[in-house]
């Protein structure tokens, strides 16, 4: 299991989630959906590199990328929102555990753009 347990790790996750996210309704025809990834995938980088101080190295617990594992294969409805819902899991069980309130925020705002 790859252990999200740091500031950076999680940020980490996130971006690469949201560019998977992008290339999958990319692919599936969906540009708004991926046009809106790529936004969210942006503030979350630039979130990363306002935010990356001294007290980010703390260490976070209970977070694991295989929990958060999205199945990108089904274009369909059913898989779109099993993805949606991957998403909205991983950012409301990530965002509580960020030490930095703006950077908690931004994970919370992209879960909310996901859950619509």
């Amino acid at each position: 299991m790859a252990s999200l347990n740091t500031f950076g790790a999680v940020f980490s996750f996130a971006i690469e989630l949201e560019t998977r996210l992008s290339a999958y309704y990319s692919g599936i025809g969906d540009s708004a959906m991926a046009k809106a990834a790529d936004k969210r995938r942006k503030k979350l980088e630039r979130v990363r590199r306002e935010n990356v101080v001294e007290i980010t190295l703390e260490p976070i617990a209970g977070l694991d990328a295989d929990d958060y594992a999205l199945d990108l294969s089904d274009g369909s409805e059913d898989g779109q929102a099993a993805a949606v819902r991957t998403a909205v899991q991983f950012y409301f069980d990530a965002a509580p555990k960020i030490n930095v309130r703006a950077a908690q925020r931004a994970l919370e705002r992209c879960g909310r753009e996901h859950d619509g």
